[in-house]
């Protein structure tokens, strides 16, 4: 088992037996790192590795739990959540590709960890707080394509572990690259995707979420579409997001999600932009025939009352906003189905856009601006006075 912490002895070794071929600065910075290797060693040792803590733990998301009390997952945006006291928490967790997530205390972003398929790893998210409770948050920020474990947790001896109660509004998302995140966090429009550069925390679903103090799960997956995923040659794509919306997992068909883990306040789609990109399209009525199929799937699950929210991409083309005007024609009977206004001017400056002409974190802020008041009306949500971050 690769302990993160440990990887800091091999600077130490090679500061205590190379000092002589150094100039007298790098002798000072290879000080430094020895000191620093053994401070964070220090910290490690008042943890108690003996006592692995998989209670107290509460999950967001779509997450299967094994008989050892680990928990896997592999949909972007899921997040663990404890309160903890001790001052200092380590997480065992693993990863069959890799994935990067956030680390949050007291709700404050601090860190982004790289979880890889070397092996079970322990790394420690946070260290030497006060003795108080503290919240952590650890959220899934990228897609990957692999299934991420979280064994449990271990904090020092006399430390405990509380589960975070759900908050009374819940957001579930379905969506592609654009509620993933994809490029959110890079720095130029030209840049290709990066998984690192992919960060759902930016991205407008979460950011809509943070503003009116709501759970979020989310669904999404970049490429995919209501009938036909991005540059598939065909009309009809064998798989596509309305087949995945049932699943535990977003890269595994099986086992089926049982739609019982929470009920949302509102549900929000925002699909098309792949279905209409490139070459053959789809028929209106095709891409009007599932996005039904997909609101009578999640209301045979939820109930009939649930709001659905029906977004038009920012970037629709015009093939997708004659289909999604005959989707508004067939819901307009439908209480409780709403569509959002367009916001297809709203991205117009190259500083909106990271990786692959998608939107970056500040592309992303603008349209949940562009969303929050409508959300607001739908749903009756007082609208206040803070910053959209």
């Amino acid at each position: 088992m690769e302990e993160k912490i440990g990887v800091l002895k091999i600077f130490s070794y090679i500061c205590t037996h190379n000092l002589t071929n150094h100039t007298t600065q790098m002798k000072k910075h290879c000080i430094v790192l020895c000191l620093w290797a053994i401070a964070l060693q220090a910290v490690a040792a008042n943890i108690d590795y003996t006592r692995r803590l998989t209670d107290g733990v509460s999950y967001t998301g779509r997450t299967l739990q094994q008989a050892d009390g680990s928990v896997s997952y592999d949909w972007v945006g899921v997040y663990v959540q404890t309160e903890f006291t001790g001052g200092t928490i380590a997480v065992e967790m693993a990863d069959t590709k890799v994935s990067y997530h956030n680390v949050f205390i007291d709700d404050q972003w601090v860190d982004k960890i790289r979880v890889d398929s070397t092996g079970r790893q322990r790394i420690v998210l946070a260290k030497n707080l006060d003795k108080r409770p503290h919240r952590l948050r650890l959220q899934r920020a990228c897609e990957g394509g692999g299934r991420t474990t979280v064994y449990g947790f271990y904090v020092p001896r006399g430390g405990t572990l509380a589960a975070v109660a759900p908050r009374e509004r819940m957001i579930e998302v379905y969506g592609d690259s654009y509620t993933c995140g994809y490029g959110s966090d890079s720095p130029d429009h030209k840049e290709h995707f990066k998984i690192e550069s992919e960060n759902v925390d930016h991205a407008y679903a979460c950011i809509i979420a943070r503003y009116f103090g709501a759970d979020y799960a989310i669904q999404a997956h970049s490429g995919q579409g209501m009938v036909r995923n991005f540059n598939d040659k065909k009309q009809r794509s064998d798989y596509t997001m309305l087949n995945r919306h049932t699943q535990v997992f977003d890269n595994e068909r099986e086992p089926a999600y049982t739609f019982d883990r929470y009920q949302p306040s509102l549900i929000m789609i925002n699909l098309g932009t792949n279905d209409f990109s490139r070459e053959v399209q789809p028929r209106p009525n095709q891409y009007t025939d599932n996005y039904m199929k997909m609101i009578r799937s999640l209301r045979s699950h939820y109930g009939n009352e649930v709001p659905t929210l029906c977004i038009l991409p920012h970037s629709a083309s015009k093939y997708l906003q004659v289909s999604f005007e005959e989707l508004r024609k067939c819901c307009y009977a439908d209480k409780q189905v709403y569509f959002a206004e367009p916001m297809l001017e709203i991205l117009r400056d190259q500083r909106d856009f990271g990786a692959d002409g998608h939107p970056n974190y500040q592309g992303h802020r603008k349209i949940a601006m562009k969303l929050i008041p409508q959300i607001s009306r739908i749903m009756n949500w007082d609208m206040e006075d803070k910053v959209v971050k």
